[in-house]
This record gives structure tokens, sequence and C-alpha cells, in this order.
């Protein structure tokens, strides 16, 4: 070969090696793990009307959640993430500190977008040292959901704290026309773990510190079994979870339920899967308009009281074309928000109520989102406005086990070993008392690593 064709070639290859990292750098690539088809579609809608702005083309990769972790890690070791990634809480700390998500980078954008914008309590899960691990997108509370109706005609409060719905148990409850509370009691169900950590933080109670295990204090905690006891001894018998919760409270027969707000459509008969039973109608919004809800919930001991939160994160990860992923994740959170949030409005409340210009601009759009499954219509006609504040004012101060003191890990170890749901129901059971409970607690929290 010439030396002459051979620079011909080696000039063809890096002007083709050019064009093509051209061509990539073009392209971000967004990981999600809303994977559902109609759910796709809104997100690669979004992604045009990005492309249509800025000329940068977005690649909707779907991956399953339970596979995100695994796919991740190795990704990272490839040195070959996704620019962008929607993920879970779980991740937000871990991947910062193992270098998976540039951390700088979110927090270039949340102060670009304004922190006062924010919720506190969805900034406060992914608060570093130095800054955010990862941007919020979108959350949702517990709640407490409650037959308004019935506590007007008592003249109960609402059941805000543990000696309101104790007030409430004491009135409303008449089995089996009525039960005062329906109570999770299925030891292997996550969702009692999910109620009980709830429940526990309400009271300000964590079996985690900065430290790791943090044994739980012996008085608060009694509070806590006492008061699950009552609203346990409220309930029906039997082995109880989301599935009894939610039957008994669309028949008319609880006036008090925990749950999550994916059943806000369902409780206005947006849904033929799962409709309201109250009346003879499985499309009335009859009982959605007796209802009321309580995201902010407080025991004895912690009068401030604590909302438990499941947020969602944009990560712009170590191999991003960061000014690009950056560009994207702003648009996502801002002039694309109320797409961003159309995705499924029942469960993805607005971390960002709105702009510094406009304070309250997506809180306002959100609740205009058509909600439901078989029907549509924003939560804003199906629910009165304070009830609508409610349910995004949660996020404000939104709490979870081991978030603040750098202990998630542990504390999901903790909660998903089912210990704690194993003996609070020995304990409702009367099988122990208070102090061995806390005892027995103490013991098997304490050998979790």
């Amino acid at each position: 070969m010439t030396l002459k064709k051979h620079i011909l070639l080696t000039t063809a290859a890096t002007a083709l090696a050019l064009t093509s990292f051209a061509a990539s750098a073009d392209t971000l690539r967004f990981w999600t793990t809303e994977e559902q088809p109609d759910r796709l579609a809104k997100q690669e809608e979004m992604a045009k009307a990005f492309e249509e702005k800025t000329g940068t083309a977005v690649e909707v990769i779907p991956v399953t959640e339970a596979e995100l972790g695994t796919r991740a890690t190795a990704a990272f070791a490839a040195g070959d993430l996704p620019d962008v990634i929607y993920h879970t809480l779980q991740y937000a700390l871990p991947w910062a500190e193992a270098g998976i998500l540039d951390m700088d980078a979110a927090t270039d954008v949340i102060e670009e977008l304004g922190v006062d914008t924010f919720a506190p309590g969805a900034l406060g899960m992914a608060a570093m040292d130095d800054g955010y691990a990862s941007v919020p997108v979108d959350g949702w509370t517990q709640m407490i959901v409650y037959r308004k109706d019935l506590f007007d005609e008592a003249g109960l409060e609402a059941p805000t704290s543990y000696a309101a719905v104790e007030a409430a148990l004491e009135k409303l409850h008449n089995p089996p026309e009525m039960y005062g509370f329906v109570a999770a009691t299925k030891v292997d169900e996550n969702f009692m773990s999910q109620v009980l950590e709830h429940v526990f933080l309400a009271n300000g109670v964590s079996p985690v510190d900065e430290g790791g295990f943090a044994p739980l204090d012996e008085t608060k905690t009694t509070e806590v079994l006492d008061f699950y006891k009552a609203i346990a001894e409220a309930s029906p018998p039997g082995d109880l979870y989301w599935d009894q919760s939610r039957t008994l409270y669309f028949s008319g027969n609880a006036a008090m339920i925990i749950w999550s707000p994916f059943i806000l459509d369902e409780l206005a008969g947006l849904r033929d899967s799962s409709p309201p039973t109250i009346n003879d109608d499985p499309t009335s919004g009859e009982l959605a308009s007796k209802t009321g809800i309580v995201t902010t919930f407080s025991g004895p001991s912690n009068p401030d009281g604590a909302a438990w939160g499941d947020i969602r994160y944009f990560g712009i990860t170590s191999d991003a074309d960061t000014d690009a992923a950056e560009e994207f994740v702003m648009y996502s959170m801002d002039e694309g928000y109320t797409q961003t949030l159309s995705i499924a409005p029942e469960g993805k409340f607005p971390v960002r109520r709105g702009t510094a210009d406009d304070p309250e601009l997506f809180a306002k759009e959100w609740a205009e989102l058509p909600a439901g499954v078989d029907r549509k219509a924003p939560l804003g006609d199906l629910y009165a406005q304070d009830m609508i504040d409610e349910i995004v004012g949660g996020l404000d101060v939104a709490q979870r086990w081991g978030v603040t003191e750098g202990q998630l890990t542990l504390a999901s170890k903790m909660i998903n070993s089912q210990v704690i749901n194993r003996v609070v129901r020995e304990y409702i059971d009367g099988e122990i008392d208070a102090a061995a409970a806390v005892a027995e607690m103490n013991a098997e929290l304490g050998a979790i690593e």
C-alpha cells in the first residue's frame, strides 16, 4: 500500500468515526421503568417534542424495574450507561456514591430550576453533602382514606393523629355493618411492611441512625404497638392486606383504611376491574364524594408527624452527554413537566409544584389531567381542592427509614426481613407483651447487616 493511499484510508476512517460519534452524541439514551405500552407512548411523544425543540433525539428504552439495578451495574462496568435513568428512591444515594450517577449534573439542574420550587421531602431523600444524587420527578404519599361524611356527622376531627383515629374508632366501629379500620395483618405481605413503616414514622420511631442499627425506644415503640393493636381490633378477623382494605371500603363497610393514591381513580368509578360497590352503579362517584384523605399523620411522641413517600428520580449518569442530558431533564421538569405527570396522574404527584413566577402552576395543571383507566376524569373534578392540596402537600414532608441517615440499604433489609410484621402480629394476637415485643424486634433487627 502506498503512503498516499494509507493516508486517504486513514482520513476516511477518521471522518466516518467522527460522523458516527456526532450521530450518537445527538441521540440521548433514556432508560425508563414505565414500560406499559400507553405510558411508553406518552414518553416517546415527549421525547419527540424535545427533539423538535432542540434537535437532540431521545431513544426511550424500557427496562423492567426488577432488573434495573443489575443492568445499571453491568452497564457501568462496561462504560455503556445511558444518559438518563428514571429510577426509584433506593438507587439514588448508592448509585451516586458508586459513581454511576453524576451528582454535579443533577445539582446543576435542580439549582437552575430553583431549589425552592421542589418539595423539600423529595429533595431531602436525594440530598448529599455537596448537592443531590438525582432530580426528583414525581411521587406519591401513602394515605389514610376515610369516610369524611361519617366523621362530619359524628363531629369527629380528621384522622391526622393516633388520638383522632382512636376517637373515631370509639364512635364508628359497629361490625359487621361498619368496621372502624381495616389494618394490614398478613405478615408475609409487603403491604403490611409499608403500612407499619408509616405508623412507626408517624411516632418518630426508626430502627436506624447514622451509625446503623438503632435500638427501638421502648416507650415510643409501645405507643406504636398499642395504636396498631387498637386499629387491628377494630378490623375484621383474619389475615388482611390491601385487597380486603379496598373491598371493605368500597362496599361501605369500613370507616378508615391505609392505601396508596392509586385507589383514587378506582374510588371514583373509573376502573371496571375495581369498582366501588357502595351502591348499584359501579361507575358512580358517590363514594369519592364522601371520602377524605390524610397524608401527614402523627403519634403522641412526634406531634409534627410524617408522611410515607415513594419518590422517583431522573438520574444523569457518569457516561452521559452531560449538557444534552441536563437539557432533557430540565425540559421534562419544566416545559414538558405536565406531560411527564400525565403518564399516570393518579400516582404521579408533582414534586415540583410550580415555577418561581407561578408557584402553583404544575399542581394546578396536574389536577386537571385526566386520570383513570376505563373512563377518564381530572382528579380536580372528582375531589375538593383541600383534598388535592393534601395529596400534593404530603411530598413536602415525605420520609422513609434510613434515607436521611444514609442507611436506606440497611433499613430496606430490615423491612424485607418481615421481622417487624411478625412481632407486631404476635403482639396484637396477645402472644407477647409490649416489652417482650420491643426486645424481640431489637434482637432480630440488630443481627441484620
